[in-house]
Parts: C-alpha cells; sequence; structure tokens
C-alpha cells in the first residue's frame, strides 16, 4: 500500500484542524454543556417521584439526545475539514433522524455485546476457574473489538450508513492498522489524563469545604471537558479519514489542512 497511515502526521494534522478552528468547536462544546445541563434539570425536576416508567421514558429520551449531539459534533468537524474554503449553513451540521437511531442501534448493540461477555466470564469463572485469567481475556476481547469497530460512527456520520454496513467498514479499515489505531487512542488517553491530574490536584488542594469544592470541581469539570472535548472529536475524525485514505490507497485531501 503506498498511501500508509501514520500515527504522527495524523496527530500533526488534528492539532492543525483544531487551531484553525478552535472557536466553533469550543463554542459547540459550551452549547453541547448547557443541553446536558438542561435535560438534566428536567430530569431532577421531572422525576422527583422516582416513577419507574417515566425515568425509562425519559432515559430513552436524553440517550436520543445525547446520541443527536454526539453526531452533530462529528458531523460539524467533518463539515469544517471538507469545507474549509467554502461556507456553509447550520443545517449542514445537523444529522438526520435515520443516523440518530442508528447510532442508538450501535449503542445497544454495544450493550448486548458487554452483558454477553460478561455472562460468557461469570459462566467461565464459575466452571473453569482461573478468575483474573478470564477476566483479562475479557478485557482484551473488548478493548480489540471497540479499536475495530469505534469507527462506525464516523461512517454513520459520513456516509450514511446502517449500524451492520458501518461496522464492517470500520473493521475494514483498521484490519492493517491495529496497532496503530491503538497507538491513537493511547495518545488520546494521555492527553486525557495530563490535562485532568492538575485539574484534581488543584482540587484536592484547594481547602474547600464540601459545598465549594463541589462547584469547583463541576467548573473544573466543565473547563476540562471544553478544552480536551473537541481535540479528542478531531483525533479521532482524523484518524477515520486518514484510515479510509489509506484503506483506498488515494491521496489524502486533509493534507490541505497541514
Amino acid at each position: 500500500m503506498y498511501h500508509t497511515f501514520s500515527v504522527a502526521e495524523t496527530i500533526k494534522t488534528a492539532w492543525n484542524v483544531l487551531k484553525k478552528n478552535f472557536v466553533p468547536l469550543v463554542v459547540y462544546s459550551v452549547i453541547s454543556l448547557f443541553i446536558y445541563g438542561v435535560v438534566d434539570f428536567i430530569k431532577a425536576f421531572v422525576l422527583v417521584d422516582n416513577d419507574l416508567p417515566t425515568l425509562i421514558i425519559f432515559i430513552f429520551i436524553q440517550i436520543i439526545i445525547q446520541c443527536y449531539i454526539g453526531l452533530s459534533f462529528y458531523k460539524l468537524i467533518l463539515t469544517l475539514m471538507d469545507r474549509e474554503y467554502y461556507e456553509f449553513e447550520f443545517k449542514d451540521i445537523l444529522p438526520s433522524f435515520k443516523m440518530t437511531f442508528n447510532f442508538v442501534i450501535i449503542g445497544i448493540l454495544t450493550g448486548i455485546l458487554i452483558a454477553v461477555m460478561l455472562f460468557v466470564s461469570l459462566v467461565a469463572k464459575r466452571y473453569l476457574g482461573f478468575p483474573r485469567l478470564w477476566e483479562i481475556l475479557e478485557l482484551l476481547i473488548l478493548l480489540y473489538i471497540s479499536l475495530r469497530a469505534i469507527f462506525c460512527i464516523c461512517f454513520i456520520v459520513d456516509d450514511d450508513s446502517n449500524p451492520f454496513e458501518s461496522l464492517k467498514q470500520s473493521f475494514e479499515i483498521t484490519k492493517d492498522n491495529f496497532f496503530k489505531t491503538l497507538s491513537i487512542f493511547a495518545i488520546i488517553i494521555a492527553i486525557l489524563v495530563l490535562v485532568l491530574v492538575p485539574v484534581l490536584a488543584a482540587i484536592a488542594f484547594s481547602g474547600l469545604d464540601n459545598d465549594e469544592d463541589s462547584l469547583v470541581f463541576k467548573l473544573a469539570f466543565y473547563c476540562w471537558y471544553i478544552l480536551t472535548f473537541p481535540f479528542i472529536q478531531v483525533i479521532i475524525m482524523v484518524t477515520y479519514r486518514k484510515l479510509v485514505y489509506s484503506h483506498l490507497d488515494v491521496d489524502d485531501d486533509i493534507a490541505e489542512t497541514n
């Protein structure tokens, strides 16, 4: 394959995309946080009696809203990458109901997979012994499947693929780049930790009382989210695009962003 996938080039491109589009990405992160806050407030207001049917309905609605916001953020990043020199409208970053439904299906499939893995692990530990071995094996299998399937959401947003088609596409583009993809996500985790540790340390040594500490923690989390979330999502989308180009063995269009 002539157009190989490069971890260093991916991080460099993601950083350049973030620098050029920092303001709209941060603004959208703030809007996302505001919407999540409004939803949580309504949830607390509506569920005062802890009514189970209402709770189930509200959780389902909350999942749909979160999926819609997540898809719209991915769509915004792709739009900013693809239309760097062109005008675009707000409607261009709004995902369709079909995309949201497909995202929800992916979430359900993920839950089923985790449940099956937990059941198999519990049965194996009970009848075969070696509990630690099965826990490690379960973790490795879930990590492998997650890394191979992680870009299915990108295909739902970019190609309007159905859930099973998007999973197949994600497995295809990561087939020859598993360890490079693993390296990308190791870098993502490192970024999250490097930014989070100073925040937690500052809170730990702040000497505030419980109420003040809670408020400071929330503000620190919001700052951490606003600063790290856009970069993480940009890295994921740039990785997706570069893996697609590498899989197709064609020139990298997002090289223009360098």
